[in-house]
């Protein structure tokens, strides 16, 4: 056998081992944690719609079962027939349950927790539009206060509502991580409009329940100088006598109210003859209440009935201002760009007061603005008018329009 020589190239040697194995790139599926209890996981269709029928078990133990049954196909009508639970009953135990794993996910301690097992459903359905943490705060405060749905209710749209609301007079007194204190801002403007409405018993009440509610110190010194009467800067047109009130309108506001007033509307472009012309009277006729008016008119606007035009009976007339700018606003306020209502009396013509506000004819002593306008008694007297389209009785602004979500906000 012939040896290499030492001048040859030996060949490279290679590693007989086996290679490691081959690290795993995806993980195997698993699928999510059943959002049933574990007593009922094993049920089949009969057992699930018998515990919904007999309410076998708290309330979100059993609610998981009707997300479970309407994947098997069953309609909210057809659990109704079957278990007795309406359509609206059903989706609040669907969603309060949902809301009640998200305070477990926020670490709320038990005894607060344990608050809601009864009868829960209804108040954790409330909240279910606020962001996790408000989530957390709201349904702790709703525990120290032993809410009722209705406050749940109100409580919620106070925090939701609370962030929009920035230009409003005393905002920025209040604390919006503090649920209490967005309450009690909420009761607080509700008592400025009852004010504004001359309504005193309303705005007590009103003021009574901020009071209740607060938290912070500074939002509870504002409410005690409003109750002794110590604000200096009202929300008003120019009122150094008079004062005009400005109120703005709350969507669903007008459903609310017991009584209303119907009133024809002009626009403030259209000058005086629109106001001349409009309807003088209307009033509800028959079992029905049936709103006629002794002429026919295409505009039309229903206000609450507050009390500055609840007993305007005849010559009331609403004039839509594209903006505020015409009023003589006491200050500039950033709603001058809003449109606006003037609601006037056309059966007080007579400039008789100086310090009240009258509907006029624009234009003229050099003035090519010749729409209507809102102008102070005294400066209509300097100009020698004795006589306008009607007296001013209240300014109201347009209501806020809001998305309303019907989904819960899981994060923040």
């Amino acid at each position: 056998m012939m040896q290499p020589s030492s001048g040859e190239r030996k060949q490279p040697q290679f590693s007989t081992s086996p290679p490691p194995p081959p690290q795993h790139l995806y993980q195997p599926f698993r699928p999510p944690p059943s959002p049933l209890p574990p007593k009922f996981r094993n049920l089949d269709t009969n057992s699930k719609l018998e515990v919904l029928a007999n309410r076998l078990g708290l309330w979100y133990e059993f609610a998981p079962l009707i997300p479970s049954l309407t994947s098997e196909g069953f309609t909210p009508s057809t659990l109704e027939e079957i278990t007795g639970i309406t359509g609206v009953e059903q989706n609040r135990l669907v969603v309060g349950a949902q809301v009640r794993e998200s305070l477990i996910e926020s670490k709320l301690d038990q005894e607060t927790l344990s608050f809601f097992d009864s009868g829960g459903a209804e108040l954790l359905y409330e909240i279910r539009l606020l962001s996790a943490r408000q989530r957390a705060d709201a349904a702790s405060f709703m525990v120290r206060n032993a809410f009722d749905a209705k406050q749940a209710q109100d409580l919620a749209r106070a925090m939701k509502d609370y962030p929009r609301r920035r230009v409003d007079y005393g905002w920025d007194k209040f604390n919006g991580d503090s649920p209490g204190d967005c309450l009690a801002f909420l009761f607080f403007r509700l008592a400025m409009e009852h004010a504004a409405a001359d309504a005193e018993d309303s705005r007590t009440v009103a003021m009574e329940k901020a009071l209740e509610v607060v938290e912070s110190e500074n939002a509870r010194t504002l409410l005690v100088e409003e109750v002794e009467g110590k604000r200096v800067a009202k929300e008003s047109v120019i009122d150094d006598g008079v004062t005009v009130p400005l109120v703005r309108m709350k969507l669903g506001e007008v459903a609310e109210s017991s009584v209303v007033v119907v009133l024809p509307v002009c626009k403030a472009e259209a000058r005086q003859f629109e106001v001349e012309a409009a309807p003088w009277e209307c009033g509800g006729v028959g079992d029905f209440g049936v709103v006629e008016a002794e002429k026919d008119w295409r505009r039309w606007v229903v206000l609450p009935g507050w009390q500055p035009i609840s007993g305007l009976e005849r010559g009331g007339v609403a004039v839509s201002f594209k903006s505020g700018k015409l009023l003589p606003w006491k200050e500039k306020r950033k709603y001058k760009e809003e449109p606006v209502l003037v609601v006037a009396d056309r059966g007080r013509k007579e400039v008789a007061m100086d310090d009240g506000f009258y509907l006029v004819l624009g234009g003229g002593n050099g003035s090519n603005d010749e729409g209507l306008k809102v102008e102070r008694g005294l400066t209509l007297k300097e100009m020698g008018v004795e006589r306008s389209l009607g007296m001013v009785l209240l300014v109201v602004r347009p209501p806020r329009w809001e998305d309303e979500d019907t989904q819960l906000i899981d994060d923040e």
